[in-house]
């Protein structure tokens, strides 16, 4: 099984293109930079809580729902 970090960038990924987001509009969107989208979701970085929180809240997801199946 691939490691948590390289699960939830494929999760993000999916996330952000199910709703037509490049990287740049999910990055103005949730006010965070895009390389760190980028980092997020190669699996190269691991998400901090605040920035689990924005996300969730950008895809008005609970905390529980972004991370289930991680």
């Amino acid at each position: 099984m691939a490691h948590i970090s390289v699960r939830f960038g494929m999760r993000l990924r999916s996330l952000r293109r199910s709703r037509g987001f490049t990287q740049v509009q999910l990055a103005d969107f949730l006010g965070i930079d895009r390389s760190y989208i980028s980092a997020l979701e190669l699996g190269n970085k691991s998400p901090t809580l605040s920035y689990l929180e924005t996300v969730a809240q950008g895809f008005k997801l609970s905390m529980s729902d972004l991370l289930t199946d991680l």
